[in-house]
Formats: structure tokens, sequence, C-alpha cells
């Protein structure tokens, strides 16, 4: 089969069995590579669709300047998809973004505003967010997609990866893990999935210092996974239970998953798999635990495989256990 562009080889990533770094028998771990997508992660799926849908309500037109916020990889996506569909593109992100996605944008030619001032929960995404307004009121044939709020951004998991995992899969899974950030991928998966399989249990991966749940505003380095504030996409409500997860911890999965299984993955995959090693133990002989690895971890070689920046997270991790709160792993949200 040829294709006529790049953004037609966007989905039908593979599914695969975690068997070494997960080995118990009585378990079984399945992870969807949507690092594998063309431009490297999961977010060419909203992308993609987003633009699509703007382009059939009319939202977006020939000459349209797309805006958006992003940790980078979304910001990926669009430019990709914008420079196929001729349109012009501003990516606003913050200090936090990988090194390498920032040259990627500037090798994509795409249009980029940084922001530097935090806002009031110590992260960007608020001044990013307002950033964005200022430049669609200033910029003509503005159109902000809105990740964030865009319903859809859940769509595209719906009728994307969802559709796929639920052809791919033998049986029925137990239970689906997947980080939160914007939460289009785990509000869209889970939605498709929990009308196939009723009792999956919906377990969604927070990083400590973020306010997705409920929990803390703090300093965290990885990009990717959880947020500042609050998207209106969140449906708590839908989640059973969440898992939080410290940097360092994140850090060591994608390295385990490295080590383990030859898998080069970024920050939120680390999370997970940091995350299903918490939930295991306790869970039912014989479940089967589904995640996503979103994305590469070729964007990641100056933070999460830099080995000064791993013992310094490593350090702050024991350093402060004493600290933390003795919760249960299992958090439920309601």
């Amino acid at each position: 089969m040829i294709h006529e562009n790049i953004l037609e080889c966007i989905g039908n990533t593979p599914l695969i069995k975690l068997s070494r770094l997960f080995p118990e028998r009585s378990m079984t771990v399945l992870a969807k590579m949507e690092m594998l997508n063309p431009g490297g992660s999961i977010k060419d799926r909203p992308a993609l669709y987003m633009i699509n849908e703007g382009l059939k309500a009319g939202i977006i037109k020939k000459g349209s300047h797309i805006v958006e916020s992003s940790s980078g990889n979304l910001a990926i996506a669009l430019a990709i998809a914008c420079k196929i569909h001729q349109l012009k593109f501003t990516a606003v992100v913050d200090p936090k973004i990988a090194s390498a996605n920032l040259h990627m944008l500037k090798l994509y030619k795409a249009n980029i505003e940084m922001v530097t001032e935090k806002d009031e929960n110590g992260g960007y995404l608020k001044t990013r967010i307002n950033t964005v307004k200022k430049l669609c009121e200033k910029l003509p044939d503005a159109v902000w997609i809105n990740q964030y709020a865009n319903p859809d951004n859940w769509k595209s998991h719906y009728f994307g990866e969802a559709e796929e995992i639920i052809r791919q899969m033998d049986g029925k899974p137990d239970y689906l893990v997947v980080g939160a950030s914007t939460s289009g991928t785990i509000m869209g998966v889970s939605r498709r999935l929990k009308e196939e399989f009723p009792d999956l249990k919906i377990i969604a991966v927070d990083i400590v210092g973020s306010v997705l749940f409920g929990g803390t505003s703090g300093p965290r380095d990885i990009p990717g996974i959880g947020a500042s504030a609050v998207p209106a996409l969140l449906s708590p409500e839908e989640i059973d239970h969440v898992i939080y997860v410290d940097d360092y911890e994140s850090a060591l999965g994608c390295r385990e998953l490295l080590e383990h299984e030859g898998i080069f993955a970024g920050g939120s995959s680390g999370s997970s798999v940091s995350a299903i090693k918490k939930l295991i133990p306790g869970i039912a002989e014989g479940s089967c635990v589904l995640t996503l690895l979103p994305d590469r971890g070729d964007r990641y070689l100056d933070l999460i495989y830099q080995d000064e920046w791993f013992e310094m997270v490593r350090h702050k991790h024991f350093s402060q256990q004493h600290l933390r709160p003795q919760n249960p792993v299992l958090q439920k949200v309601f």
C-alpha cells in the first residue's frame, strides 16, 4: 500500500506483551506502542483529528494560523499536520520543553513563543494559555484548537487507539493504566474500552507536584504528565483510582523498559511502568493490565537518560520519603 503523505501513516501501532519487565506468569501486561507514530508520539492522533475536524467544520480555512500551547509532542504533531495542510503554526511552549523537541520545531519552521513566567501553581500551563489568547487577538486568521477543552481531542483516542486495541486483543483487559495530562488520552480510550469491557478499572497515573486530582502543586521536571491546572476535558468521576509517581520513579521506569524490553521510551511511559509495579501486588492473579507508551526516549536524552539528573532526582526521592503521606497506593478519586 502506498500512502499519499505521512499523515496517512498515523495509527495502527502494535500491541506488545511486556513479559520480560513483568515476568509473573499469573499476570499479563500489555503496552500499546504509540511512540511508533510517525511524529514519534501519541499526540499525532489528536493533532490530525482536530485539524481535520476543524477543516470539515469550516473553523480552520485555507490561510488559517494555528496557535496552540504544548509541552512539546503535540506541537511537533501539529507542525507536521500544518506543513502537509499548508497552514501557519505557532507553538507556545515553556522552559521545560525537551531540547530535542524545541530543535525539531525549529526544523519544521514552526513559530515559537517561549513563556518564562510561572503561574500561581508553580507551572506554566496557565501562562501558556494566556499567551495563546493574546496571540489570537493580534495574529490575522488565528485559530486556537485548544487541546485542553476540544472534544475532538478525546474523540481521536476513542476512534483511534481504543478501536485498534479492541481489534488487537485476544481477551479482555482488567485494568487500564494511563498517564494523565490534558486528559484527552485517558478519557477517550477509557470511554470506548468501557463500552466493550464494562468491568474494566480505569487507573490514572499522576505525578507528584500535579494538581489534576487534588494533589499539592510542586516542582516537577518531566513534561507530558500532570498539570498545574485542571483541564476542561478531565472527568474525574470516570476514573476509578489514581496512582502517584515522582520524577525518579518515572525515570526509573523508563530505564527499566530499556533494560528489560529494549524499548527506548519517554517520561510518561516510565510513569505508567512504575505505577503498574505499585498496582500489581494488590490485584488478583490472572489479571490483564493494559497501558500506553506515548512517546520515544530520544527526546529525553538530556533529562531522564542523563546520569547526573537521574542521580539528583534519586537522591531527592530517598531523602524526602519521610515527608510523604502514608496513603495507600491506590487512591480513590471520589
